[in-house]
């Protein structure tokens, strides 16, 4: 299978995107691209978390759903979710109803806000204190994409160690992709920092 996949537009991108419209916008305009502040990456450590086990088109499709449940993923209103919220969530047909995730968002929303109370921008700090070092080269093809590194590892660790969950290293190395962390675009993208 080729890495790379030339669009109705011309573009040459990184075949996972395929030719669902959605899914080239987000790689144009998202994935990949430095993604910065303590709300956004809340947002994208949950939805990472819903995403473990399913595809990422899954969620993309529904984030905006995701969003109107979780309201826009702001950390005082989610970190004051009751027992009523999680059963508003487990019926809500439009999001991933999965009980262990819908819990671990709202705790990690919970040990975000201590973590930015008295520092605001703790949690970007944090994640992008775990970002590598620029590789100096484009990815040559999809198979060589890591699903977890070193450094995913650590920041993996360190997020589970203030209580974090569905934070593993894979998750985490899907977080630092879409972030912007790493720059994985593969050889041959027009997105790749070296095209």
């Amino acid at each position: 299978m080729s890495s790379i996949l030339v669009g109705d537009d011309g573009r040459a991108r990184c075949a996972w995107a395929g030719r669902d419209g959605e899914y080239q916008r987000y790689h144009d305009e998202e994935w990949g691209t430095p993604l910065h502040g303590d709300r956004p990456l809340f947002e994208k450590i949950s939805l990472e978390g819903f995403q473990a086990g399913l595809s990422w088109i899954t969620i993309l499709r529904r984030r905006p759903t995701f969003r109107a449940a979780f309201r826009d993923f702001d950390l005082e209103a989610v970190a004051a979710f009751d027992e009523r919220d999680v059963e508003r969530l487990m019926a809500d047909a439009g999001i991933i109803r999965n009980r262990l995730k819908i819990d671990a968002t709202i705790s990690n929303a919970r040990v975000t806000r201590i973590l930015v109370r008295e520092h605001p921008g703790a949690l970007d700090e944090l994640i992008w204190g775990f970002a590598p070092a620029p590789r100096g080269h484009a990815i040559a093809s999809l198979a060589d994409l890591p699903a977890v590194t070193a450094e995913s590892t650590a920041l993996s660790s360190a997020l589970k160690k203030l209580g974090y969950r569905f934070v593993g290293p894979t998750t985490i190395y899907a977080l630092m992709q879409s972030a912007g962390l790493v720059d994985d675009h593969v050889a041959g993208c027009w997105r790749s920092s070296f095209a």
